[in-house]
């Protein structure tokens, strides 16, 4: 016999629109406490909450909050993430400028990115309203809506901030990477050029997934010439500028650093966040994995703003990676040996959780 919480998931499903409403707006806070619930007749509410997204706004909003919590399970993420009508429908509403869920759409799309199979987006393509100016792929319109909502130029609603989380996830495969490194058709951009510069935005969400998005990239060893050049991603001082403060340097050591890092404001704040700067140095070490980036780094004194980093920032993951990376730019290249071929290690998932609201 079901439960009274079970009678009421199957509100949901209400023909009457002030029923359903009441329903799912009591129903909110079991999405974490008891997703169970949710899981009767083979996931049988889930259908129902996916048809709510397209309810009304209010409605809607409610839908994508207990699906946004509910995918922290992973049968539900396996349901939602493997429905290609569904991710259709998802993709088509976050686009549209006048969407009132467009931010909860993009949470909701970061946690479906915890399903491997997402990479599909590499090749997904829908026609892209005009109002975005965008390319049929849908990484493309996606990239541009994350570019256009750093100032809610596209949807007053959204900020498309979450995407950030999107990106990193999906970063983690070969297929996303290449995208983002190669320069598209419809403007000449490489796609991590648009995201880069937002290592210092306001929203922590936003630089977060950035800073992640860009270190899942630098796994990939073929890629750092690009990172590194200047009249390519030219990455280093998207790197280097969110970990600097307000120290003074010695003239011989500042001469030589990046023109944007040198004569900083005596207010230059580094990241209040210590994994995004942890996250930074793990991203400047990957690049010294060729000798030509272990030269660059040196040529350009990356080494004394690694020593002030260290000194500056009381955390003891920042300090353990600062004092890797000085291993790499110190040692002696007499004794290295072959270059790396490849990178081992764990590409970094985003928080390795779903969001949750």
């Amino acid at each position: 016999m079901p439960s009274e919480l079970e009678e009421l998931v199957g509100f949901i499903a209400h023909p009457t629109q002030q029923i359903r409403q009441i329903a799912i707006e009591n129903l909110i806070p079991y999405a974490t406490t008891q997703p169970e619930i949710f899981k009767t007749e083979q996931l049988t509410p889930i259908k129902h909450l996916k048809f709510l997204v397209r309810d009304d706004p209010e409605i809607a909003q409610h839908a994508l909050d207990i699906l946004i919590n509910l995918t922290a399970e992973q049968d539900v993420l396996e349901n939602v993430a493997t429905d290609d009508r569904f991710l259709g429908i998802i993709l088509g509403l976050v686009t549209d400028a006048s969407e009132p869920n467009a931010n909860l759409l993009s949470m909701l799309l970061a946690n479906l990115a915890k399903w491997d199979g997402l990479k599909i987006l590499a090749e997904r393509k829908q026609t892209p309203p005009p109002a975005l100016g965008s390319d049929p792929l849908v990484l493309n319109q996606l990239m541009d809506l994350f570019v256009k909502g750093a100032d809610g130029s596209y949807n007053k609603h959204a900020d498309y901030d979450y995407l950030a989380y999107l990106f990193a996830d999906l970063a983690k495969h070969p297929e996303i990477r290449n995208f983002l490194t190669t320069r598209q058709d419809y403007d000449g951009v490489q796609p991590l050029n648009k995201i880069k510069v937002f290592t210092e935005h306001a929203s922590d969400i936003r630089r977060k997934g950035v800073a992640s998005t860009i270190k899942n990239v630098a796994f990939d060893i073929p890629t750092h010439p690009d990172f590194l050049a200047e009249d390519g991603i030219n990455i280093l001082p998207y790197l280097l500028l969110p970990i600097m403060g307000n120290e003074t340097y010695d003239e011989d050591e500042m001469m030589d650093m990046l023109p944007d890092l040198q004569l900083l404001p005596p207010d230059k704040q580094r990241d209040r966040d210590a994994t995004i700067i942890q996250t930074h140095v793990e991203t400047l070490t990957l690049l010294t994995s060729t000798r030509a980036g272990r030269d660059l780094m040196r040529a350009v004194k990356v080494y004394p703003i690694i020593r002030e980093t260290h000194a500056r920032v009381e955390d003891e993951g920042v300090q353990e990676v600062c004092e890797r990376l000085v291993n790499m730019l110190m040692r002696d290249e007499e004794e290295t040996g072959r270059e790396m071929g490849r990178i081992e290690g764990v590409v970094d998932d985003e928080d390795d959780k779903v969001v949750e609201v």
